[in-house]
């Protein structure tokens, strides 16, 4: 792979990290107005959904031909589903850098689906960014490094399944454009909307603002900047490898640690700095590497 053709793909992961690296914020925002991010999730995908259904009405037979495609719509609307609700119940820092296990996963998923074996740099760059996971998770009351309280779970669960969505993406990036942009935006829509009606019946998400307000502003910018980020992942995770697409999107971690330093929402331990280290030194050296594959 030439420079210029892993360059501007690598280009386009960094932006949908930068996105969803500082999307806490927006989603905090619209919390504190009542809007549960689960509702404000799929308020916005309903809204994407609707405006490529009017420019490309032709998507919903091209994503009907091919079954795959629903497993895409589940997976990517999931990932949105444990990201965005963990962000606005814990701690920005350790919920991103939980998160990304995802390279773990991206590699366990991409062996049988795509036949990516991952050689020796590859398990380098793994066994990094689990070190980093490990450590984050180490809580000085527990002999264990594990997940605790549901900002953790959701995270975890989301990073796997943002995972899977990169190896759909790779595997099915012979499919037609629009049918896998509408895959995306209508799984964001279905399975925020399905998770914030079960939450409300388990009494664990609050009802939507029943009236329109300043909340309105909030999402629909937000919307916009979460659609430009799922097309920059599109474009970027079908054209590189599962595995450095993983890394790649580690630098989430800087983008998110900064902000949320700095605005207050995040602190940064010293397991944080440690752990978050690890896993950007992986992302680094799979940017660095691109002729090595996953």
């Amino acid at each position: 792979m030439s420079m210029m053709r892993f360059l501007l793909p690598a280009l386009a992961l960094m932006l949908n990290a930068l996105v969803f690296g500082v999307s806490w914020w927006p989603f905090r925002a619209l919390q504190e107005q009542g809007m549960h991010a689960l509702w404000a999730t799929a308020f916005m995908f309903f809204l994407a959904t609707g405006g490529l259904t009017l420019l490309r009405p032709g998507a919903w037979r091209a994503l009907a031909r091919y079954p795959m495609l629903y497993v895409l719509l589940a997976a990517s609307g999931l990932t949105h589903v444990g990201f965005n609700w963990a962000v606005t119940t814990g701690d920005v820092v350790r919920v991103v850098l939980l998160f990304y296990m995802m390279p773990a996963w991206a590699l366990l998923l991409a062996w049988p689906l795509l036949g990516e074996r991952p050689g020796a740099a590859a398990l380098l760059r793994l066994a990094l960014a689990l070190g980093g996971v490990v450590v984050v998770l180490k809580n000085p009351s527990s002999p264990w490094p594990l997940p605790d309280g549901l900002a953790d779970w959701l995270a975890l669960a989301g990073g796997f399944c943002f995972a899977l969505t990169n190896v759909l993406l790779r595997l099915l990036h012979a499919t037609p454009n629009d049918a896998r942009m509408l895959a995306m935006f209508a799984g964001g829509a279905l399975m925020a909307a399905a998770s914030a009606l079960l939450g409300m019946k388990m009494g664990v998400v609050g009802a939507p603002p029943a009236h329109f307000g300043s909340w309105v502003t909030i999402a629909l910018a937000l919307g916009l900047a979460l659609t430009a980020g799922n097309l920059a992942l599109q474009y970027g995770a079908a054209r590189l490898p599962a595995g450095t697409t993983a890394l790649i999107m580690l630098t989430e971690v800087v983008f998110a640690s900064v902000s949320s330093v700095f605005l207050g929402a995040a602190e940064l331990t010293t397991r944080s700095l440690v752990g978050g280290g690890l896993i950007v030194l992986a992302a680094l050296l799979s940017v660095r590497s691109p002729a090595n594959g996953p």
